[in-house]
């Protein structure tokens, strides 16, 4: 089957992620990036937002998430993150996502980590 894609780009939300003592105390801005792979099929052909994937909904959650959670590793973060739009929304396949720290690094823009999952994977599994 051929998917479409959703694509969430440069949310930026302030959170706690790091492991240096400042990072645990200071927010600091969480940039995020996502394409979802869905079916829009039926949703064009209804023009009904209860065949869509609800992209507000699966962002509002991602926006909780980071201002909520302390992850010490940016890595847990963007597996959390890409496991939300499979929970939130059961029209998606598959996720790529980015989590990006700005400023994170001397004379860098940007630091951050893309992962790509597909429904049914678990990142505790090996």
């Amino acid at each position: 089957m051929e998917l479409d894609r959703i694509h969430i780009k440069d949310l930026s939300v302030p959170g706690i992620v790091g492991i240096n003592p400042d990072e645990r105390i200071n927010k600091q801005d969480v940039l995020v990036n996502a394409t979802l792979w869905v079916d829009t099929r039926p949703a064009a052909v209804s023009d009904d937002i209860d065949d869509a994937a609800n992209y507000r909904t699966i962002t509002k959650a991602l926006i909780a998430h980071i201002e909520s959670g302390e992850p010490m590793l940016v890595e847990r973060l963007v597996a959390e993150l890409a496991e939300i739009c499979f929970e939130l929304e059961p029209r998606v396949r598959l996720v790529e996502m980015t989590v990006e720290k700005p400023g994170a690094l001397r004379h860098a823009r940007s630091v951050g980590i893309t992962i790509t999952r597909t429904r049914g994977h678990r990142d505790s599994e090996n």
